[in-house]
């Protein structure tokens, strides 16, 4: 049992090589199931991530799962909560989008702020943007902010403790950027979610990441596996380092680990 991290170890800047799709499908038909790991919410998630074939993903950054097609796992923040986090990030003037599985949600002017900054991506996220006027009765999972005029620290302790702050996971972002999500809750929440609804043990999993999100999804997994150049506290919990999706990584790990064996 596989779980891949997406943006900076599956693919580049939303590109997948050619070798990463292939090992995706050459490991299922060794009989090895794959998921995705992400903190992408599902509707960030679109066809050419998805080509090569997967079991399921993990969404969201552990909040939302799916498994062969059955939706096993759906967190949102608590009503209250969502409407005080929204609250501080409009006080302080920052772009951001509440992430639910059909769509993400922006206070209007958001698509605007994205062009400006030359997102990495941010045709993923406009093709799935909406700017009702009114937010208050979206129901998120996460948040992703950017363009925010106060440090993460700062805003980590004005939220509160009811939330956990990570950086960004899209590359050369600052300090200006990065991702807010219930306390308690990272993708290895997600992972355990998985496996205890297939009856399996942490022993029985591969996790592959890169980024902060990613360190408690290594910590969970049997094998864990990061990406070169990875922060420290990601490479601390490695079993096994590989190259970048450049350098055809999960490939790699798949080969080392036997994962592709008898696989003609």
């Amino acid at each position: 049992m596989a779980f891949l991290d997406v943006d900076g170890t599956y693919a580049d800047h939303g590109t997948v090589p050619a070798v990463h799709e292939e090992a995706v499908r050459a490991a299922r038909r060794a009989g090895h199931r794959v998921l995705l790991c992400t903190g992408r919410p599902e509707s960030m998630l679109p066809p050419s991530l998805l080509a090569a074939g997967f079991d399921g993903v993990v969404a969201t950054a552990g909040a939302f799962v799916r498994l062969d097609g059955d939706v096993v796992a759906d967190l949102r923040f608590p009503d209250d909560l969502a409407t005080r986090v929204r609250h501080v990030l409009d006080a302080h003037d920052v772009a951001y989008l509440l992430e639910t599985p059909d769509a993400v949600y922006g206070p209007v002017g958001l698509d605007a702020r994205l062009v400006r900054r030359g997102d990495a991506a941010p045709h993923e996220i406009l093709d799935v943007l909406k700017m009702p006027g009114d937010l208050s009765g979206v129901r998120y999972a996460k948040i992703s902010y950017f363009d925010s005029p106060t440090p993460i620290a700062a805003l980590r302790t004005e939220l509160g403790p009811e939330v956990g702050i990570l950086p960004s996971s899209y590359a050369d972002t600052g300090d200006n950027a990065g991702e807010i999500h219930l306390a308690g809750v990272h993708k290895a929440v997600g992972m355990a979610a998985v496996m205890e609804h297939l009856g399996l043990s942490p022993a029985q999993s591969v996790g592959i990441g890169d980024g902060y999100n990613d360190v408690e999804m290594l910590q969970y997994a049997g094998t864990a596996v990061a990406v070169e150049g990875a922060p420290p506290a990601v490479l601390a919990e490695a079993d096994l380092v590989v190259p970048g999706p450049a350098g055809g990584g999960v490939a790699e790990a798949f080969a080392r680990l036997g994962m592709l064996d008898g696989v003609a």
